[in-house]
């Protein structure tokens, strides 16, 4: 949450760095800010809003060659232009990006700053403050920077300019992610790589605790007590390309049509070249010796977990649990002898995650993260890492993430279980073709979400088995974008409380996939029929009857959730759009989840 840029080069900063905040809006869009140094001084611009509402009110005239930029989600103040980043010290001679959160920046007000009056509700100033309160005292930039980092407790990313310093930028991060980007003539500073990667592609992973001076010709990265530290950069293999929307209204489309692609990239990537399903020997032995897997996610990979805990119980014969990420990390189950953990994150910095991995890792226990971007802090710090191989995700609601999610635990669960009678690859081939036939009936949606959604306050998903799993997606894909209250239920629950909110031409979606079920779920819809609601029934094809909604091609009972998704994703897009909503970037929403 949040996204900070940086610059120090040859060229003018201030459209590089709007140009890489743009690609930053999916982290927060609260407000937004630029900071440029010239031989002048320090200019600072910032406005509520979008990164179009910035370029309102940014002089075209105001040239620099070094400066910063933040795109903010608020945590600590209101949405508002005061409270936008960047901020500055009271003298301004410096200022400061910072994404994160500050846990005892009240504590360090009260001890440090009583006698400075602040501009912003925010912690971040506190921080700027606190430089400018030790560089007072006599010490250096970098002495200051470094005693200031010392008295911090919680996250950071931060990039910090002095003014008196026209050739530095001062960096340092703790569990918030950063990079510093390697270019010709220039270097620069990225909370995502796809921000400047209009600049250069090699990028040098910054690790906790670690403080980084970026010059134009040179970076210098030490620990937080100045110990040297040598890194190479490593190259981001992402196209420009892949991050624009091209033809498409929006990314959340563009996405969606993505996710036939993806799975044949994923049957891809896991095969061997005899043509088999394979996966990491170390992550397969890690796997067999395991007594117990514990799924870690939050959010839709959360749902995904779900579903991956029947495929690693019915493929592979390994008991699994699964948890809420916020919620293990403060009170951690009885383990079992020899557990495993998977970590599930598209995009490998969720804080409420990381935090229980580092747990994880204190008490000794193997883990593995299911992530969409190597070299992410969760990847990095976990003992085994698998990619999803989707390409970057930009929508703030997942659409192609948690269908790659699927197709990797199910290839996971699939060679893990050995045994297993499935010819999973030839399978999963079928799901892709499965779901360009989805992608295709947009307009079949379209009327769907018309027909069932127009001008209601709620909404209700309702499945059994897997197909609830996929119910609880639909409810969040459905609310997240167009603000509708929905909810999501296993079928045998409606009549143990739910049921008393079934209105007249209340829309109830159920998903008919499971055959096991199938009679059950379907009595579940005449309950709900029976007290006034507007059914809208999506079945397998196989298990459909002649009054069904819409049908979805027969795939194998398992891999049901990566096909059955898809048309309520784009009945939840064409439902957002109807109502005049932001689809790729729903209020209060951000796509990287980086504070707890």
């Amino acid at each position: 949450m949040c996204g900070i840029v940086g610059y120090n080069g040859n060229l003018d900063a201030k459209e590089i760095l709007l140009k890489g905040l743009e690609k930053l809006e999916y982290r927060g869009y609260d407000s937004a800010g630029i900071a440029i140094r010239n031989k002048e001084g320090v200019t600072v611009f910032k406005e509520k809003g979008r990164i179009k509402d910035l370029r309102n009110v940014v002089d075209g005239e105001i040239k620099g060659n070094i400066g910063i930029g933040h795109t903010r989600w608020a945590t600590h103040g209101v949405p508002n232009k005061i409270n936008a980043h960047p901020h500055q010290s009271a003298t301004k001679r410096f200022t400061i990006v910072h994404n994160g959160v500050i846990e005892n920046y009240h504590l360090l007000k009260k001890q440090y700053l009583n006698n400075i009056p602040m501009q912003s509700e925010t912690d971040t100033e506190v921080i700027v403050q606190l430089v400018e309160q030790f560089s007072k005292e006599g010490l250096s930039t970098i002495e200051a920077f470094r005693k200031t980092l010392s008295l911090l407790h919680g996250s950071y990313a931060i990039a910090l300019l002095d003014e008196e310093d026209g050739d530095t930028i001062y960096v340092a991060k703790n569990k918030s992610p950063l990079l510093v980007g390697v270019g010709d003539g220039c270097n620069v500073v990225a909370s995502d790589a796809m921000a400047m990667l209009q600049v250069t592609n090699q990028f040098i992973e910054i690790h906790d605790g670690e403080v980084v001076l970026v010059q134009k010709e040179k970076i210098e990265i030490s620990t937080l007590d100045g110990q040297k530290i040598e890194r190479k950069p490593y190259t981001v293999e992402l196209d420009a390309s892949d991050i624009e929307k091209g033809t498409y209204p929006h990314y959340m489309l563009k996405e969606m049509d993505e996710q036939p692609g993806v799975v044949r990239k994923i049957i891809q990537e896991y095969s061997n070249e005899a043509g088999e399903l394979s996966i990491d020997e170390a992550i397969f032995a890690a796997l067999r010796g395991a007594d117990r897997i514990y799924i870690i996610a939050a959010g839709t990979s959360y749902h995904a977990g779900l579903v991956g805990k029947e495929y690693f119980e019915k493929l592979a014969g390994i008991p699994v649990e699964v948890h809420i990420s916020s919620e293990i990390g403060y009170n951690m189950p009885l383990l079992s002898e020899k557990p495993l953990f998977i970590f599930i994150s598209q995009s490998g910095e969720t804080a409420d995650s990381r935090q229980v991995l580092v747990k994880v890792k204190e008490l000794g226990h193997p883990a593995l993260t299911i992530t969409n971007v190597a070299g992410s802090t969760l990847s990095r710090e976990a003992d085994y890492t698998l990619l999803l191989h989707a390409g970057p995700e930009i929508a703030v609601a997942s659409t192609k993430a948690y269908v790659a999610q699927l197709a990797v635990l199910a290839i996971v669960a699939y060679v893990a279980g050995e045994g297993s009678d499935v010819d999973l690859k030839k399978e999963l081939a079928i799901v892709a073709n499965a779901i360009q036939t989805m992608v295709d009936s947009k307009d079949e949606m379209q009327k769907i979400a018309l027909e069932y959604l127009n001008n209601v306050r709620n909404a209700f998903f309702i499945g059994r088995n897997m197909d609830y799993y996929v119910s609880l997606e639909g409810a969040l894909k459905l609310k997240e974008i167009s603000y509708i209250q929905a909810e999501g239920f296993a079928g045998g629950e409606l009549k143990h409380g739910t049921i008393a909110l079934i209105e007249e031409e209340t829309p109830v979606f159920a998903l008919v996939t499971q055959e096991a079920v199938a009679l059950n779920i379907r009595g579940n819809v005449k309950e709900v029929v029976a007290r006034g609601a507007n059914a809208c029934v999506i079945s397998m094809e196989g298990l459909n009857e002649e009054d069904d909604r819409f049908v979805i091609p027969k795939v194998h009972t398992l891999l049901t959730p990566l096909v059955s998704v898809v048309p309520l994703q784009l009945i939840s897009y064409y439902a957002a759009l109807e109502r005049g909503c932001d689809v790729d970037k729903p209020r209060n929403l951000a796509k990287s989840v980086t504070v707890e």
